[in-house]
């Protein structure tokens, strides 16, 4: 029902939200698990949030979502492994994640994601899950599902959403990871479904994956997924090698990817995520929208959000912009400070107001921000700059050349 904007709709002080932040436009609002809102002051003040009673300079930016990495530990051999995990990797006690939680909560953390390594490595994932739950926040979780049981499934009830890693069917998944794990997944998919917790599907892209994306898409639905989460393949960890230029997607693919989206959306079996480094990669299609910054806005898409709405967490307890970005020098108690200061994400921002050209006078630079500037940094040595692999950027830069 949509809500009046000239009746009240908290009759007491006490706001009846799961969770809100107050900020400068007026305040973020989650109405339940699934849908976390924008409001301005007006409509913040009638749903119950205490505007100005709250210190908002506490977390004037903190991150909406936190990826927090609860191992780099990891016995699976994949082969292009963004984090580099390891079967010796780091487990940090349950008292650190703890910490860590309860920082991330103060900073102003919405959603909370564990991943790893393999987090499934862990035996007090429903703890943390439940802890998580208990300072109003929503914990979600991605995983390999590689030693997935029925009995860990019932530990795990606290969890809004689990996703499971499944590149894909027909042989995508071992070209993504280099081993073939789809049985382990698809197993884990089926088991969480049964149990009545939301599972969805995380699919790496890559020049091989994508030629199963539809096929890929209604497996996963009939193993009672209801999304499915695209990935950009990432040249980071042990995928930052000169075969990431072989296992990107080729410019055709990325002429054929929003069609390929609209067929899986048309199916009407599952809900189409994209990670925010895919938002550059459909720019000549997003174009075409009307109003596209404007409408990619309003329904909530954008581009790069690392080290603004997003921030992680390694299993050392460094901060980065985001999960694929390379962790601070070192951990840092006081979580606050390294958000606000660190010199990395400091970067990350500086880059999003105002970057280089062609991405600064783009129709889509509002929501898309220059793009992947992971994949931009691997390209550049370091520097940061609009993303290599944007069919804007090359055509420009193709233009420039010839003249």
């Amino acid at each position: 029902m949509p809500l009046d904007r000239e009746k009240p709709i908290a009759t007491s002080d006490k706001p009846r939200l799961p969770w809100f932040r107050e900020e400068p436009f007026g305040a973020w609002v989650r109405l339940d698990d699934r849908t976390l809102v924008a409001v301005d002051h007006g409509l913040a003040g009638r749903l119950g949030v205490p505007l100005g009673k709250t210190n908002s300079a506490k977390c004037p930016n903190g991150p909406l979502e936190a990826h927090v990495s609860v191992t780099s530990r990891c016995f699976a051999p994949c082969t292009d492994c963004y984090l580099d995990a390891k079967p010796d990797g780091y487990m940090p006690s349950h008292e650190e994640l703890r910490e860590r939680i309860v920082a991330l909560r103060d900073l102003g953390a919405s959603t909370i994601a564990f991943g790893g390594g393999e987090p499934l490595l862990r035996n007090d994932l429903g703890d943390l899950a439940a802890f998580a739950r208990s300072l109003g926040m929503v914990p979600v979780m991605t995983t390999s599902g590689l030693g997935l049981s029925e009995a860990r499934v019932a530990e795990l009830r606290a969890f809004a959403q689990i996703n499971i890693s499944h590149d894909g069917v027909g042989g995508a998944y071992a070209s993504v990871r280099g081993f073939d794990g789809s049985r382990a997944a698809e197993r884990a998919m089926e088991l969480l479904s049964r149990a009545g917790i939301a599972v969805g599907a995380n699919v790496v892209v890559t020049r091989e994956s994508f030629e199963q994306l539809r096929q890929t898409a209604k497996r996963v639905a009939d193993l009672g997924a209801g999304e499915m989460q695209l990935l950009r393949f990432k040249p980071q960890g042990r995928a930052a090698r000169l075969a990431y230029l072989e296992k990107r997607l080729a410019p055709a693919q990325v002429r054929d990817l929003w069609a390929v989206i609209a067929d899986i959306i048309g199916e009407r079996r599952l809900s189409v995520r994209i990670d925010c480094a895919l938002v550059p990669l459909l720019s000549e299609a997003l174009c075409e929208l009307p109003d596209p910054a404007q409408t990619l806005s309003s329904l909530g898409v954008f581009g790069c959000e690392a080290g603004r709405n997003l921030g992680a967490v390694d299993a050392h307890g460094r901060f980065s912009a985001c999960s694929f970005s390379h962790a601070s020098t070192g951990a840092s108690s006081d979580v606050a400070n390294a958000w606000a200061n660190d010199e990395d994400l400091k970067r990350f921002r500086q880059y999003h107001v105002s970057p280089d050209e062609p991405c600064r006078s783009c129709i889509l630079f509002p929501v898309c921000r220059g793009g992947c500037q992971v994949v931009s940094r691997h390209a550049g040595e370091g520097a940061f700059g609009p993303d290599p692999e944007c069919p804007r950027v090359r055509r420009k830069r193709a233009s420039g050349a010839s003249t």
